[in-house]
């Protein structure tokens, strides 16, 4: 039984995020602490074989897209040797990775010849000097060469997460927006979210959330340099199908997309997506604590169809209905996103 039509509140969900690490070589403040996290032990994290496991598992039910994701998912020793083991596993139709782009130059290759579809890359200033104060590591000019070597093995469409903070880098919209006239690449303004107070080491301010901007009012600023733009739909693909809303300026090869997980009372009625944790529960919601431990199942001899079942019950009767970050209730259990999964 295909896994959404078990789900209550009629989304398919056909997208599982896998985060493969909690490691990470930036430090980024909305992400982690300045001085990092303790790692997982070895033991606690699921090993390729038990990710391939789920993996099939899911394809069975419906998943045909998978996004890896960390940490930075390129810590995590042999990566490469996963993208294949997936890419091989049949109903799984893309495969995309979520990275800081800062190794991805000498793994582009590779990746892309192991099967992996695209990239989505990490960048929210192209100012060196505020690179080194939000990533906390000076590694702006490794990243540019990571998006040079993505786009030459064709791992494409890129797309450029960028966090905007008020006062901090809300100054590089327009600039940011530029890039995309004469790039075939797609630049995603991303709300800011409720995640942790790491942000008040580079604001000053009592909350991170302070530096809050909504979507629409960023969309004003790229219409404010270059005129009203032209809607395409969400995730590219039509309505209904993730998260983003995608614009073009007038003549531009690429797209500006925007996510709104704060702004948008639609947001969650689009969600497509469960995530798989570095130690093994899967998380239906990104916003909420709920989750449900699936390493448990799996080390304890669960079957196929135990893990099958255990899906179904996670997106039909855990996942929420929405969020309720706008109400105050935040993640408290998995405070930083670098324990979660971007």
């Amino acid at each position: 039984m295909p896994i959404e039509q078990l789900h209550s509140f009629q989304r398919p969900v056909s997208y599982m995020r896998i985060s493969v690490t909690d490691r990470c070589n930036l430090r980024c403040i909305y992400c982690m602490p300045a001085e990092g996290l303790p790692w997982l032990p070895r033991d606690e994290i699921l090993s390729f074989e038990e990710i391939e496991t789920i993996v099939r598992a899911g394809a069975e039910v419906g998943i045909s897209k998978i996004r890896l994701t960390g940490g930075e998912p390129t810590a995590r020793a042999n990566l490469v040797r996963l993208v294949e083991m997936i890419h091989n596993v049949p109903g799984i139709d893309d495969i995309a990775m979520t990275t800081n782009g800062v190794v991805l130059a000498r793994m582009a290759k590779d990746l892309k010849a192991a099967g992996l579809n695209r990239v989505n890359i990490s960048l929210d200033t192209f100012r060196r000097d505020r690179f080194f104060k939000l990533a906390r590591r000076d590694q702006l000019d490794a990243v540019l060469r990571g998006i040079d070597a993505a786009r030459a093995e064709g791992l494409t469409p890129i797309k450029l997460n960028f966090v905007v903070w008020r006062g901090i880098n809300d100054d590089e919209i327009v600039d940011f927006a530029h890039t995309t006239m004469n790039e075939d690449w797609s630049v995603r303004f991303i709300e800011l979210m409720p995640f942790n107070d790491e942000g008040d080491q580079f604001t000053g301010e009592n909350t991170s959330m302070d530096g809050f901007m909504g979507t629409e009012e960023i969309l004003d600023r790229v219409r404010g340099e270059f005129g009203e733009l032209e809607f395409l739909d969400r995730d590219g693909v039509g309505p209904g199908n993730g998260p983003a809303r995608y614009y073009r300026i007038p003549g531009a090869k690429g797209t500006i997309g925007v996510i709104s997980p704060m702004s948008d009372g639609h947001f969650c009625e689009t969600c497509n997506k469960i995530r798989l944790t570095t130690d093994g529960h899967i998380r239906p919601c990104l916003l909420s604590d709920l989750e449900v431990d699936l390493k448990g199942i799996l080390r304890n001899g669960g079957s196929n169809e135990d893990i099958k079942r255990l899906l179904g019950h996670t997106v039909r009767v855990v996942k929420p209905e929405r969020h309720y970050a706008a109400e105050g209730i935040i993640p408290a259990q998995r405070k930083y996103m670098v324990q979660i999964g971007g």
